[in-house]
């Protein structure tokens, strides 16, 4: 009995001694424990840095009746099941639903607690807004070529093979060939995930710096958050400004912004996370779909350019590398993009339910933030519903 006490004891401290090395190692991983899968809520455990609007607020106009109807529409969930809009809110715990058609807001729904005012994260909605500023950093020269390599704008990374052959286009496309664990496959997989590394890590450089190679640049598609870190870490080293410095000049202030927008950095003075955690008002971050229904235009300057909207939002003949729901959504330059049916509209798209919905067939933009979301991609019928346009969904 002694024997076994004894050994137990020792076994004990064993386990205590390994589960205190691993944090010490990996310091991020307290994080994970304590948080998990983060909420719309988490981005707040990280310094900011904010993004100040402009003098000049855009407001769009306010339907004198909104629309109700749009309550007792039927879409389907992520169940394939066929529900009123109204159960569809509930059901994905919604917080924010506003529909904004020829620059007026028709339809708007909020949870208790929220208004078209509040500042949420976007989650991978964040991925598209770091395409727009690489875009037009391009158009000023200060990224030459989106096949130019990584290493030409980050030296720091020329000590790691793999990065020689990666370009900025790789990164765009999401096919840099670099390692990526997804959250997918249980809770100790999730815990040692890439995914969560990379969204609770104190320094994302030093574990970029470290990646491997494990496909052959621009050869295999693969959704990941360190390409679109990558792109950020280049815009900050080619333009010598900071992410939300760089937002805030180039977009932020020129598209009639209302209220003050933040990246999440690492640590204070660091890196923003340019793949989820970019915080905005509901409000505001419909202004990003105008600018995109407007051609990258807002009262008369050209604020995007109007080639590399066109150049985002349409894959053009190539082969699409992701098909994603019913509507088969292709990813493409970090937006989202129907390749089912009437094509024409996109989204910038989020964990959790976070959507920027933009449809130029109707002029619509639709703005969704969550808690969880429902599922599925109702937002095309609800466009087309609500400019008397006729829609079907396909066979099921």
């Amino acid at each position: 009995m002694k024997t076994l006490k004894r050994i137990l004891k020792w076994f004990f401290i064993l386990a205590i001694t390994c589960v205190t090395a691993i944090f010490i190692w990996k310091p991020y991983l307290l994080r994970v424990l304590r948080y998990r899968t983060p909420s719309a809520e988490t981005y707040k455990i990280f310094p900011q840095a904010v993004v100040f609007p402009g003098d000049a607020h855009f407001l769009f106009k306010r339907a004198l009746k909104m629309r109700t109807d749009l309550d007792s529409l039927h879409v389907f969930n992520g169940q394939n099941q066929s529900i009123r809009f109204d159960d569809y809110f509930k059901q994905g715990k919604l917080t924010a639903f506003i529909v904004i058609r020829n620059d007026s807001i028709i339809y708007q729904k909020f949870a208790d607690g929220y208004a078209d005012s509040t500042l949420t994260t976007i989650f991978s909605g964040a991925k598209s807004l770091i395409s727009i500023m690489i875009g037009q950093a391009l158009a000023e020269g200060d990224i030459k070529s989106l096949n130019d390599k990584v290493i030409d704008y980050i030296p720091e990374l020329r000590t790691n093979t793999a990065f020689h052959h990666i370009s900025i286009k790789n990164l765009l496309d999401m096919k840099s060939g670099l390692t990526f664990q997804d959250a997918f496959g249980g809770f100790i997989k999730a815990f040692f995930s890439d995914e969560a590394k990379y969204y609770y890590t104190s320094d994302m450089k030093a574990e970029l710096i470290n990646v491997k190679l494990v496909n052959a640049p621009g050869t295999v598609w693969k959704y990941k958050s360190i390409d679109p870190i990558l792109l950020g870490w280049i815009l900050e080293s080619a333009t010598k400004r900071t992410v939300a410095q760089y937002f805030q000049e180039k977009v932020w202030v020129k598209m009639g912004s209302q209220y003050k927008a933040t990246w999440g950095l690492d640590h204070p003075g660091g890196l923003a996370n340019t793949a989820s955690r970019f915080q905005v008002t509901a409000i505001d971050l419909a202004k990003i779909g105008r600018l995109f229904l407007n051609n990258g235009n807002y009262n008369g300057q050209q604020v995007v350019p109007a080639s590399w909207i066109r150049q985002s939002v349409n894959i053009g003949n190539e082969k699409p590398s992701s098909a994603k729901g019913w509507q088969k959504s292709a990813h493409h330059y970090l937006w989202w993009i129907p390749q089912e049916g009437e094509k024409g509209d996109y989204a910038a798209e989020g964990m959790l339910g976070q959507r920027l919905y933009i449809d130029p067939k109707t002029n619509t933009i639709i703005v969704q933030l969550a808690n969880h979301g429902a599922g599925d991609y109702p937002y095309r019928k609800i466009s087309r519903y609500l400019a008397g346009k006729p829609f079907t969904y396909p066979n099921r």
